[in-house]
């Protein structure tokens, strides 16, 4: 009989920088599901990759004085190196740079405006560059990227459109008769509520501002937007185009669920499916929007300091110990938090207490009592049906939680099994059968029991924590068993040798271990900076000669035939002047507009390049670089420093 199929994908990192253990979430939760989906028989393809063009990698690169394709080379190489560290059994990486998704990319824009659902005209708005988003007035959030929290830049250029409203009436009424396509419940509300009920904008989906990207085919000026290009990324792995669907398509897609982080739910549940409408392809069945991993009660920035890589933390507990903590500590629907204490807690709480010695007594046991054979059951004790009975039910609501794909709780019932094994040699003190003859046979019973708890619990953790499950099985000396196996707890005859007792995870010393990591993050912070030596003391009455001003940006551009003048227009108050700035190598003109500037306002005039400047804006220089000062943008416009 044919395997039923199941084709999940991961969003595609961005290849801005390293990937930190938030994102490497993402890859763990995903692949947890693709295994136990190969677990329960199904014909899995999993796709995971990079999204690798837009206007934040052109920046980085340039900063880097790199092209943007080394750039993404290098950072997509970062990226699927870490996934492998996960060890995610992806089937798929693809990269929005692979020719074959690049012309399918540019035949999707075609095929899009010759039907009449892709327009053009001109865009007025707001732009987060980190989110490659356009936003209205209404749209932002107390001035800023309502997405991000960002700042954001002002923006007028020719672009095509994405007629979105057209499709609006279908994608409510599929949401409507598909009330599982958005996942959690929660999500789901909140896409209805705040981006469809009041109204689906038309998209950009063009800019003639970048460069790095998918260049339009009939108008060269233009490069595909980042959604439509990074979206499509879903299809044209299975060798989509539009001329052509492809064997990998019509054998899998459409997609089972996608598994995105929450903070580009909109994205895949309101561009994506109107994208497909339009096309003429079935809807993704799920699209489920997993929460964020904070580290403590913030999310991580490094800007904060408080980025938390996953190679460091196998470094320091190994990949599955880290799987097992991003799956059985991040909630379903809620943000989860990551902390070093938490991981060495829960490590030495489930991992050494709970399994590992488990393991290691039930092990030792039979090479003690049996010479390494697996007895088989001989005389009952009062306490096997309740093992029994913990082991079957485990199993089951572990099937049904991965349906749900709730891993947290996937993982707490699976535990339950160990819980009660340790129990159980607690209730039956196999140390003690031991010293009676008569009680050999309940003792072989005992030994038959918890080798069977273990060898239950090895089969169902593979999709969890591979490698622990292998070393696993590998001490029981037996095979896994398949899920159709998994039915009757103790119903497989034993008589198989165990391999040697061994320590799953060996129990941490929480305060050196805490300690050795607290030195290894001071060691890798930046050095103290080198700064010029301090000037000589000055009056203090020459200080407050100085008529130090804040002035919002207005206008900001280049002062033609010059590398390094910007002409700024600066707000400063009741009046607005001119001032040209030695910057230009140093910031790019529209991330300046509406910035508030520090300036000296009570320098006099002077002329450079034929144009007249009126005061000197204040930056701060270290090495090669400078960056210019900028304030609060609540303050208002010509207050005065003092």
């Amino acid at each position: 009989m044919e395997k039923k199929k199941f084709y999940l994908t991961t969003a595609i990192a961005y290849t801005s920088r390293k990937p930190h253990i938030g994102n490497t979430y993402e890859v763990v939760l995903s692949d947890a599901i693709a295994r136990f989906k190969r677990f329960e028989g199904y014909d899995v393809f999993f796709l995971t990759g990079t999204d690798e063009h837009g206007q934040k990698i052109e920046q980085l690169a340039n900063d880097a004085g790199i092209s943007p394709q080394e750039y993404v080379d290098g950072v997509a190489g970062e990226i699927r190196s870490i996934w492998d560290l996960m060890n995610s059994s992806y089937d798929k990486f693809i990269r929005t740079t692979d020719d074959y998704h690049v012309d399918s990319v540019q035949k999707i824009f075609k095929k899009l405006y010759d039907q009449g659902d892709i327009y053009k005209d001109s865009y007025t708005g707001w732009y987060c560059t980190p989110c490659e988003s356009f936003w209205t007035d209404t749209q932002l959030a107390d001035g800023k990227c309502p997405d991000c929290g960002r700042e954001v830049h002002k923006g007028n250029e020719e672009a095509y459109f994405f007629k979105m409203s057209k499709y609006q009436k279908a994608l409510e009424k599929h949401i409507e008769e598909n009330p599982d396509f958005i996942q959690p419940e929660s999500r789901k509300k909140e896409m209805v509520n705040n981006f469809i009920k009041p109204g689906i904008q038309d998209l950009c989906v063009s800019r003639t501002s970048i460069k790095w990207g998918i260049p339009v085919t009939f108008d060269d000026k233009h490069t595909i937007y980042v959604w439509l290009d990074a979206l499509t990324n879903y299809i044209n792995a299975l060798g989509y185009t539009p001329e052509s669907k492809g064997e990998l398509y019509n054998k899998y897609w459409p997609a089972d669920v996608h598994i995105i982080g929450k903070d580009i739910l909109r994205f895949h549940t309101i561009y994506w499916p109107i994208f497909l409408m339009a096309l003429g392809e079935p809807l993704p069945k799920k699209v489920f929007g997993h929460p964020w991993l904070l580290s403590g009660e913030d999310k991580m920035s490094k800007s904060l300091g408080n980025v938390i890589y996953a190679d460091d933390l196998v470094r320091h507990f190994g990949t599955d110990a880290i799987r097992y903590y991003l799956l059985r500590e991040m909630p379903y629907a809620q943000d989860g938090t990551i902390t070093y204490e938490k991981i060495v807690s829960t490590y030495n709480t489930d991992l050494a207490n709970v399994l590992g010695n488990l393991a290691n007594r039930t092990v030792a046991m039979v090479n003690k009592y049996f010479d390494g054979i697996v007895p088989n059951k001989d005389a009952a004790t009062d306490f096997d049906e309740d093992l029994k009975a913990t082991a079957e039910k485990a199993k089951a609501d572990v099937v049904a939680l991965m349906d749900e794909f709730r891993t947290a709780d996937a993982l707490e019932a699976l535990w339950t099994i160990a819980n009660r094994a340790n129990k159980y040699i607690d209730e039956t003190m196999p140390w003690a059968l031991a010293k009676d003859e008569a009680q050999v046979g309940t003792l072989r019973t005992v030994m038959y029991n918890l080798v069977e708890a273990l060898r239950w619990i090895g089969s169902l953790l593979e999709p969890f924590m591979p490698e622990t499950a292998e070393k696993l099985i590998c001490a029981l000396g037996a095979k896994a068993y398949t899920l159709d196996e998994l039915v009757t707890f103790g119903s497989v005859d034993a008589g198989f040798k165990v391999g040697d007792a061994a320590m799953l995870f060996a129990r941490i010393d929480a305060e050196k271990k805490l300690a050795e990591i607290e030195e290894e993050n001071a060691a890798n912070k930046a050095p103290a900076i080198e700064i010029e030596p301090f000037k000589a003391d000055i009056e203090f009455e020459k200080f407050l000669d100085l008529d130090i001003r804040v002035g919002k940006v207005l206008e900001c551009e280049p002062v033609p035939k010059s590398s390094k003048l910007l002409r700024f227009t600066i707000e400063t108050g009741s009046e607005t002047r001119q001032i040209l700035s030695g910057v230009a190598k140093f910031c790019k003109p529209d991330e300046m507009i509406g910035r508030n500037v520090l300036f000296v306002a009570n320098f006099p005039p002077r002329k450079m390049m034929g144009l007249e400047s009126n005061g000197m804006i204040l930056s701060a220089e270290y090495k090669d670089t400078l960056n210019v000062i900028t304030v609060d943008e609540k303050i208002q416009s010509g207050a005065q420093i003092v």
